[in-house]
């Protein structure tokens, strides 16, 4: 296969920003798309030019680490991570648009990296638990209902990417906030912080300068983890409720 890639480059916070378009040849469409821009890189450095600085970490999507906007959608074409992206969603001849997270709470670093240290800050406003849990206990020791269990590991595995922001009209984190209160506050451990939890991680949020949610759905279906869409509303009404309450 041969491309042309339009990547973003910007070689500051504080630089100015343009697309610059590369072709790129001998691309099999078994590669992944970090792959394709390891042989863009390796061949800009041979160029003796700078190659294009991107997150990655597993590559197995698993770290959450990858992730730009690959044609006007986030993480790409199919509904997964950038790093298990292949290029076979692609065709011979095409023009591919690579430009990094667009959000205020998202700054540029260089190129496609971008501070995603707002999530971290979110996180430790209220994504924890106090209660002391020593060694595992038996599994049955504590019983969950089976509902309320699934729903907790379903919201566990969000992996923190960033693509539910970069896809929301609104730049909101709204989904992700969703997913670490849900989880934590379905499970008994998760109790004692409950309200203060959901009140903090909003605040948090808020104050990173996350856009506001409008119920459009693009996180959701840009979810690689395929977060549900119930987890904002069970963390509205868990505002709510804990708002009522104070």
């Amino acid at each position: 296969m041969k491309l042309t890639v339009r990547i973003w480059r910007q070689a500051s916070p504080d630089a100015p920003g343009k697309m610059v378009g590369y072709p790129v040849d001998n691309i099999t469409p078994e590669m992944s798309f970090l792959e394709m821009l390891d042989v863009l890189n390796e061949s800009l450095v041979l160029a003796g030019e700078e190659p294009v600085a991107f997150d990655h970490d597993c590559r197995e999507g698993i770290c959450g680490m990858c992730g730009v906007v690959i044609n006007g959608r986030a993480h790409g074409p199919e509904q997964t991570t950038t790093c298990q992206l292949h290029m076979r969603a692609f065709q011979d001849g095409d023009v591919i648009d690579v430009e990094p997270w667009r959000s205020r709470a998202f700054p540029v670093i260089k190129d496609l990296v971008v501070d995603r240290s707002s999530f971290d800050r979110v996180i430790q406003a209220g994504g924890y638990i106090t209660a002391p849990t020593g060694a595992a206990p038996e599994a049955h020791s504590t019983r969950v209902a089976k509902l309320d269990a699934d729903a907790a590991f379903e919201n566990a595995t969000c992996i923190g990417c960033g693509a539910c922001v970069a896809a929301c009209p609104n730049g909101s984190a709204m989904l992700f906030t969703a997913a670490k209160v849900t989880h934590l506050n379905l499970l008994p451990q998760g109790q004692p912080e409950r309200e203060s939890r959901v009140l903090d991680m909003v605040a948090a949020m808020d104050a990173e300068g996350f856009g506001g949610c409008t119920n459009s759905g693009e996180c959701v279906a840009s979810c690689p983890k395929e977060i549900p869409f119930f987890s904002i509303t069970n963390m509205n009404r868990e505002y709510l409720r804990t708002l009522r309450k104070h």
